[in-house]
């Protein structure tokens, strides 16, 4: 059944254009996601699909972005980016600590 429900998202979303110009050639990097505890991605899930995302998956975003960012050879000064980064990292931990003290 939900292959089904996937398989017709899918189509649907070819339908509409939602895939075309899309980027080639750039993996996914899912590292974050699979970071996550089992009941936390579930949750996301939910309010992904629902349209709304947690300031954790935003942080998470920009992370991955700014990590992209730092690989980029083309780019000669780094400190802005580095600076950025470990803001961004220290949202997502602290985000993160007081989510644990909660339980």
């Amino acid at each position: 059944m939900f292959e089904r429900l996937a398989e017709a998202k899918i189509q649907e979303a070819i339908r509409n254009g939602e895939f075309d110009n899309l980027p080639f050639g750039k993996s996914i990097n899912l590292d974050y996601w699979a970071s996550l505890p089992e009941d936390v991605r579930a949750g996301y899930m939910v309010l992904i699909n629902s349209g709304c995302v947690p300031d954790e998956v935003h942080l998470l975003k920009e992370i991955g972005d700014l990590r992209e960012q730092l690989a980029d050879n083309t780019i000669q000064d780094k400190s802005m980016i580095i600076v950025k980064l470990r803001e961004a990292e220290l949202k997502y931990n602290l985000l993160k600590e007081r989510r644990t003290q909660r339980k």
